[in-house]
This record gives C-alpha cells, structure tokens and sequence, in this order.
C-alpha cells in the first residue's frame, strides 16, 4: 500500500500547465512545508514535498490555492529520480495528489475559499461547491421570516 496524509502550508504558488495533444489536461505543481511535530536543535523545523496534481483538481488547485494557504491533502508517493548533466543519479520523491481540501477558513487564512475537492467526480467528488460566506465565526447567516421553507422545523 502506498498513502499518504499531509497537511502545511503551499510553499509559493502552484505553477500550471497544460498537457499537449487532442484532449488537453492541466497539470499542477506546488510544494507544501509540513511542520514535524518533535523540533530538536540544529534539525529543521519542516519538511517540504514536491506534490502534482491533475485535471479539474490541478486547475481548483491554480485559481484558488496560493502561497501561504493550510492544506490537508492525501495521495502517493512516487519517485522522482533522475541524471543530472554531471552524469550523477539524482534521487528524488513526488507526492501524487489524490484529494486536497482546505485546512482553515477562509478567515483565519486571509483568503481563500472554504470547502475540499478532490479527483473523485469534478472538483468535489460529491459535486460540493465553496461554502457561502458567514458572518465570520464559520457558520451561514439565515435571514429572518424564512422558517416555513427549512425542511428541519
């Protein structure tokens, strides 16, 4: 079994771009720095992982992710190796992006949308959209006077 559950910060903005051919697929790629949870003295305080991402998701990932945005997200790793111009085997890994959502709201972000999306069926996997805005304690403002329409009176 190859899975793996991250969660940080993107590092910079994900670049994007587009596969060549008839059917043309968005490819993204951004780096996360992942806190480490025991901090010894002289050791980083992070790691960071290369991570892809394809499809509608690379393209959720291209207009609402940017540097700094909190990110859980899962995948697999897969190597990344290859030979530099000096002829050295250079050994690498990629994290395969399966499904992203975000890690804080909106609020607490400074930007950003609140919500997940992932690779199952468009953004979401359950056809989920971005939650509406609330009055900034995370919850929806229901106007007053509509009690007679909510289904759960």
């Amino acid at each position: 079994m190859n899975k793996v559950i991250l969660m940080g910060r993107l590092t910079r903005d994900p670049e994007v771009r587009y596969s060549q051919g008839a059917s043309q697929t968005a490819v993204a790629r951004f780096s996360i720095a992942v806190d480490r949870r025991f901090k010894r003295e002289g050791e980083p305080d992070a790691d960071f992982f290369n991570c892809t991402s394809f499809g509608r998701q690379a393209e959720f990932v291209e207009r609402y992710l940017h540097k700094g945005t909190k990110v859980v997200l899962s995948g697999r790793v897969q190597n990344d190796n290859y030979t530099n111009k000096e002829g050295q085997m250079v050994y690498s890994v990629r994290i395969m992006v399966d499904e992203i959502e975000f890690a804080e709201s909106k609020n607490a972000s400074g930007g950003g949308n609140d919500g997940g999306y992932n690779n199952g069926g468009g953004f979401g996997g359950n056809g989920s959209a971005p939650a509406p805005a609330g009055a900034g304690d995370g919850f929806m403002n229901i106007p007053d006077g509509i009690d007679e329409e909510l289904p759960f009176n």
